[in-house]
């Protein structure tokens, strides 16, 4: 008898069948109600029909209609996920805490805790700043300012200590920029425009800017793709234009140059960008106007030439570590050096990239910031140089933990997206974001309402710079710059915590020129590097 039975996985399907007939005798007997019932155990029937019968998914044909489930449930697990199971402190990428800070202070809350911190001081890895016995006043986070432009600047730029970092008008909305302008605007800080070009919603809100020039030069590019002086210089030397930036690598997908879906390049973005409709916008992997280090060099006297002597700088993530030390060697056979350095890390976002690249390539960005800054100090270029960094930073102390190990001034691109509404849906790639942020689709980006945005963007900056006032006072510090590494201690063991100025090896300046380093990988790059080429 078990043997005429049904196997189990068919159980819903035979089940949907028996419903079917049941329904029917009840309608052919006179209920009319029962017939919207048959439409309904009809489709299932006829979905099970179709699920045995297809060959592309082996779940389909073993349960049929029941099998769907899987995909309904996969389809919102992440937002199962992220709402009732992640824990607050659980990060990917950011944590509910990190999200919770920054919408608490983007509505003008100083993000209080009660209770005590969730984090565990003993484990290893943990972090904090040392405080003095005799805290200082606070002081005014406006004053939290550094000046960036080199000897061979004419109009160095006083920024900001926090900036919103590169996010090319594509990649997010037009109501986005215009939100992120703004706030930028009343706050007194940069937006920097990612390698998607100068899009008027850049220029909308007078915010200041500074234009990023990845490999595909959008905005000033000639019929080929290629580099356009004229329409460079027609931009750069708007007065909104504030700094130049040529983007060398992105932390997310270093070597791999931008993509831009095509489902996301509307006639607006083709025309702005100098691209076809219809196939996806992919960025070169390497720039065309120069290949050598020697090269780059001039093409940032070029470049300053061209802005009218704006600072001109250029953003990487760290590889081989002797393709920078050869930009250095550049630098000291020339005589030039960017008025700027910003290093983007591994663990940088993007609106799309392969998962091995993003998982898999760049170094992380405090190993490339440290990288930099001792090769500068090395070769005893650090004090014409100011060095920038951008890698999930939202709280005051992820800007105190970099300051700690070299960065002049910090960047932050998913913390301002999480200011206009981004909640981690993760759905960048496919122009349905839920919140208006990512997408060009106009419905949805109408939901970001920018006037209110922009409110939250400036006020997130600013609650912000007040945490980082108060917490360097209570190290005894009234400015940024006075953060070394000896005030940054991490937890190495159960037993001990140790000062980052111990963990961390900090060149004297000019030992990279001395010989007093023969051993090591700085050292061993320098040996490798040339001024000439990046392939060594």
């Amino acid at each position: 008898m078990a043997s005429l039975l049904p196997p189990g996985r068919y159980t819903v399907f035979v089940l949907c069948i028996v419903l079917l007939i049941v329904a029917v005798v009840i309608a052919v007997a006179g209920n009319d109600d029962a017939w919207v019932a048959v439409i309904a155990f009809a489709a299932l029937v006829a979905l099970g029909v179709t699920d045995l019968t297809q060959r592309r998914h082996s779940i389909r044909r073993n349960y049929p209609v029941i099998g769907h489930v899987r995909w309904w449930v996969e389809a919102v697990r992440p937002e199962i996920r992220q709402y009732l199971i992640e824990s607050d402190e659980e990060q990917a990428p950011f944590s509910r805490d990190q999200r919770s800070l920054v919408y608490d202070r983007a509505k003008g809350k100083a993000g209080e805790e009660p209770f005590g911190t969730l984090l565990d001081a003993y484990r290893n890895g943990y972090e904090f700043i040392g405080h003095s016995t005799m805290p200082v006043d606070p002081a005014d986070p406006a004053s939290f300012r550094i000046t960036i432009g080199g000897p061979d600047c004419a109009h160095p730029y006083r920024a900001s200590v926090f900036n919103i970092s590169a996010m090319s008008f594509g990649a997010i909305s037009a109501n986005a920029i215009r939100a992120l302008n703004a706030g930028a605007k009343r706050g007194g800080f940069s937006h920097d425009t990612g390698e998607g070009s100068l899009s008027p919603y850049h220029l909308e809100m007078g915010g200041d800017i500074v234009w990023e020039l990845g490999s595909g030069y959008f905005g000033c590019r000639t019929d080929d793709g290629r580099f356009d002086p004229d329409r460079f210089a027609l931009h750069a030397r708007l007065d909104q234009v504030k700094m130049i930036e040529i983007k060398l690598s992105q932390g997310a997908k270093p070597g791999h140059g931008g993509v831009l879906p095509a489902a996301k390049v509307t006639p607006e973005i083709a025309l702005t960008r100098g691209v076809p409709m219809g196939r996806d916008c992919v960025s070169p992997s390497r720039h065309s106007a120069f290949s050598t280090p020697l090269e780059l060099m001039a093409f940032i006297v070029r470049l300053r030439e061209l802005s009218g002597g704006k600072p001109v700088g250029f953003k990487l993530c760290i590889g081989h570590p002797w393709d920078f030390i050869a930009m250095v060697k550049a630098m000291l056979a020339t005589g030039v050096t960017p008025d700027f350095i910003v290093v983007d890390g591994a663990e940088g976002g993007t609106g799309a990239a392969p998962p091995e690249f993003s998982d898999h390539v760049g170094a992380p960005m405090r190993e490339g910031l440290l990288f930099v800054h001792n090769t500068l100090v090395g070769a005893g270029l650090r004090e014409r140089v100011k060095v920038g960094v951008a890698g999930k930073i939202v709280s005051a102390f992820d800007i105190v933990s970099v300051l700690a190990i070299g960065a002049d001034w910090t960047n932050a691109a998913r913390g301002f997206m999480f200011a206009v509404g981004c909640v981690q849906s993760r759905t960048c790639n496919t122009n349905r974001c839920p919140t208006g942020v990512a997408t060009q689709d106009a419905r949805r980006q109408k939901a970001l309402v920018v006037p209110d945005k922009a409110e939250r963007v400036y006020n997130f900056h600013r609650q912000t710079l007040i945490a980082l006032s108060e917490m360097l006072a209570a190290a005894g510090l009234q400015h940024p710059d006075q953060v070394e590494p000896h005030h940054l201690v991490r937890r190495v063991s159960a037993t001990e915590i140790r000062r980052i100025s111990e963990l961390r090896t900090f060149l004297q300046p000019g030992a990279l020129l001395d010989g007093s380093l023969t051993s090591g990988v700085y050292a061993d790059s320098w040996r490798r590097a040339s001024a000439e080429t990046f392939s060594n």
